[in-house]
Order: structure tokens, then C-alpha cells, then sequence
């Protein structure tokens, strides 16, 4: 054999050796060494086409955290944020719905045909209507799915305060004129709306003006009613009517001028002397019906005040923030252990309980005139108190709450089976809501 021969020879057997050897190692369709996977077969090591994303069922490379759930997750988010933009007033209320269902089931070609739709069910879920301090706009949205959409687009620049009756179809604006020293009320009614169209945004608002410079006003418990003060001459007059302003009646006159006023039940209003640390603070229930008035509590440094659902109760505190509760009917008082102010609770409907954003420590301060002028803030927990029997207990502490934040909760209130509770926080005015 040639010498030329002898070398194809032996490079014919070395490239069938190589065949072989790659023949009996390859890797066979659905087959794996023990305990390998295909992306640490050996020879998957130095494959520079291998796929780039695991086999399914196969482990998931480090840093690979597609199904892995973040932090809080599972855990169900009790306190939210509602509103966008600070607020000047709002109210809850009921609002038709259509009920969410699953769409009916298609069957098989040649199958039964499903049965006639039935008509859509409907629910009342709980609402917010608010009010945009900047605009005078109205936003609103269901309490339980957070979709804010504004509803009206009437302009009321700059409101400072606002409230709603007949049940989230009236809104009261206040706010100064462009003078700065005049206030201004306006009252309107707002437009109703069709079951499930909630896509328009600029309704208007209609009503009428109040009498300038109301210095202090009130809506009765079932929102169908106002009660506001205003100066005339030496006096102060308090007149009731309809919440556009219809059906007025005086039930009231002083010739002391400085009160605060609330409506809690259908038989009392209650009215405070402006409080202040060092001075001593007066109290009085007003009947509107009868027009008769009688004096509760009185000689209370910083006293502030609210009446209870019932109009049995009235919750007060005074310029330690010392919050108790004076029964009318046995002319006792129950010391409660939380120090707060009794504008930063709220009663529930049965008189029992009341819900109150609670400093968890005061600074040294000169209450209640300190906190009104913004020299001093609080950061709150929620509590829960019995006013039977005293005891209490915190619900929910926001600064531990996912997306923790700082409250020093204004203007709280229940929805109407008392499964959530809103506050606005002073610090910003933006609306909050906690479920219960």
C-alpha cells in the first residue's frame, strides 16, 4: 500500500471514530442522565445555541422572579388613597350598579343553544362624590373599585369648604369672593344620573346663593336639611332650610356671635363657643322644631364637641385632649382613655362605638388653638372605642400600612353599613378610606 493510501486510511478511521463517539453520546429525545436537566447536560455547557429561557417545569435561573410575589401581595390593601387632588368637602352614598357576572358559557357546535339572557342584576354599592378644592369640580367613584372620574365641570375657584345633602344630590360650596373678606355660599343641585352612564364629565351645577358672610353652617343627620348662623346687626341668627336654600326658617338668635355648630340627630343641634385653651367653653342642644335651647356643658377650657346619632350622647374634649362622654339623660360623664379631639371621630350609627384618628403622642403645645393654626400636627393611629364601657383599640396604624403614611385624620364618617371608614388628612387634604 502507497504511502498517499496509508494516510486516507487513517484519516477515514479517525473521522468514523469521531462519528461514532458523537453517535453513541448524543442526547436522546425525552431522555436524561439521573437528576439532570437540560441545561446542565455536559455537553449542553459549551452548546452556544442553547435556549436562553428555561425548559418549562425546569428551575428557574437566579434573578428570574416572574412568579415570585413581591412583598405584601397577598396581603390585602386596607388603607387607599381616593382622591388626586385635595379636597374641600365630600359624602358617601349609595349608588345603583350593574352586578359584575361571568359571561354565559358557548357550547359546542351543534350543541343546545344557551338559554335567553336574563336582564343585568343591579346592587347599591357605597360612592364618593368630593370636591375639588382648586376647581370646584366634583369627582366621584365607588369605594370599593377606585376609578376616579370627574363629574361636573361647573368652575367655583378656590372653595374652602363644602358640603352634600339629599343623599349625594345637593353640594353647598364656600369660599371667599374676590374681595377676601367676603364669604360666599352657593348652593346647587346636582344632575342625576342613568344606571351604568358614567362617562360624562362636565354636568353642569345650578342653585342659588346663600346670604353672604354664613359664619358657621350644618347638615342634618338624613342630609335633606341646613342649619346656618350669620350676623345681622348686634345679633347672630340661625335659620334651617331645605339644602338649596328653600323653606326658610329662623329657630335661632344670640347676641353673642362666635358658635360652631353640628346637626347629629333629627331633635338637636348642637352648638359650642369657638374654643380656645384659655378660655371656658359653653355648650347648648337646640331643638329646631321647637326652638327651645338648653344649656349641656360649660366652664370646659377648649371645649369641642359631638352630639351622638341617637341625641342621647355628646362626645367632648377640652384643652388637654381629654375626650369624654356626657349622657343627657343621667347628666354623667364616662372618661375615655384616648386624648384626641372630638372633631377627629366619628359616632356609628348605633350611639355604641366611636372611630377616632388618635395622636399617638401630643407635643407640648396650646390646644385646641395650636392644631387649628397649624403649628402643631399629629401623626395618628385609628381607633375603635367602646363608649359603654370605655375600652378601645387600634384598628389600623397608617404609617405601618403598606405604602405607610402620616394621618392626622379631619372629618371622618362611615359608609352606611359601616364597612369602611374616610378622613381627610389635614396635612394635604386628600381623601382617605380604611376597610373596616
Amino acid at each position: 500500500m502507497s504511502k498517499r493510501n496509508k494516510n486516507l486510511l487513517i484519516i477515514l478511521l479517525i473521522a468514523l471514530a469521531i462519528l461514532a463517539f458523537f453517535w453513541f453520546t448524543r442526547e436522546k429525545p425525552g431522555t436524561l442522565a439521573p437528576g439532570e436537566t437540560p441545561s446542565t447536560n455536559f455537553w449542553s455547557q459549551f452548546n452556544p445555541f442553547k435556549p436562553s429561557t428555561p425548559t418549562p417545569g425546569a428551575p428557574a435561573e437566579p434573578g428570574d422572579t416572574t412568579d415570585i410575589p413581591t412583598a405584601g401581595e397577598d396581603q390585602e390593601l386596607r388603607l387607599r388613597r381616593v382622591s388626586n387632588m385635595p379636597v374641600a368637602g365630600y359624602t358617601v352614598y349609595q349608588k345603583e350598579r350593574y352586578v359584575e357576572v361571568p359571561p354565559p358559557l358557548i357550547t359546542a357546535e351543534g350543541g343546545t343553544p344557551p338559554k335567553a339572557v336574563a336582564p343585568p342584576e343591579t346592587e347599591f354599592a357605597p360612592t364618593l362624590r368630593y370636591v375639588a378644592r382648586a376647581t370646584g369640580n366634583i369627582y366621584q367613584t365607588f369605594v370599593d373599585i377606585i376609578d376616579e372620574r370627574k363629574f361636573t365641570g361647573t368652575l367655583v375657584p378656590k372653595v374652602y369648604e363644602a358640603y352634600f345633602g339629599n343623599k349625594g344630590e345637593a353640594v353647598i360650596m364656600r369660599r371667599l369672593k374676590v374681595d377676601e373678606r367676603t364669604i360666599e355660599t352657593f348652593a346647587g343641585a346636582l344632575p342625576k344620573e342613568l344606571l351604568g352612564g358614567d362617562t360624562s364629565e362636565n354636568n353642569e351645577v345650578g342653585g342659588t346663593f346663600l346670604p353672604d358672610n354664613i359664619t358657621d353652617m350644618s347638615v342634618s343627620s338624613d342630609g335633606s336639611k341646613i342649619f346656618y348662623l350669620y350676623n345681622q346687626g348686634e345679633s347672630v341668627i340661625g335659620t334651617t332650610s331645605g339644602v338649596l336654600g328653600d323653606k326658610k326658617v329662623q329657630v335661632f338668635d344670640s347676641p353673642f356671635s362666635e358658635w360652631l355648630t353640628s346637626w347629629p340627630s333629627a331633635k338637636m343641634i348642637v352648638l359650642t363657643t369657638k374654643p380656645s385653651g384659655n378660655i371656658p367653653g359653653y355648650l347648648y342642644a337646640l331643638n329646631p322644631d321647637t326652638k327651645s335651647l338648653a344649656k349641656i356643658l360649660g366652664g370646659i377650657n377648649g371645649l369641642t364637641a359631638i352630639g351622638s346619632p341617637s341625641g342621647k350622647l355628646i362626645l367632648y374634649g377640652d384643652s388637654s385632649l381629654s375626650l369624654n362622654i356626657y349622657d343627657l339623660e343621667t347628666r354623667s360623664s364616662l372618661a375615655l382613655g384616648a386624648r384626641t379631639l372630638p372633631e377627629k371621630c366619628v359616632w356609628n350609627k348605633g350611639s355604641t362605638a366611636i372611630y377616632c384618628a388618635v395622636p399617638k403622642s401630643a407635643p407640648g403645645a396650646f390646644y385646641p388653638d395650636s392644631w387649628y393654626r397649624g403649628e402643631v400636627s399629629f401623626n395618628d393611629d385609628i381607633w375603635k372605642i367602646d363608649v359603654e364601657t370605655g375600652s378601645g383599640a387600634i384598628i389600623l396604624e397608617p404609617t405601618r400600612a403598606p405604602g405607610g403614611v402620616v394621618v392626622d385624620g379631619i372629618k371622618p364618617s362611615l359608609d352606611e353599613n359601616e364597612s369602611y371608614l374616610f378622613f381627610v388628612n389635614k396635612s394635604d387634604s386628600y381623601l382617605w378610606e380604611i376597610k373596616l
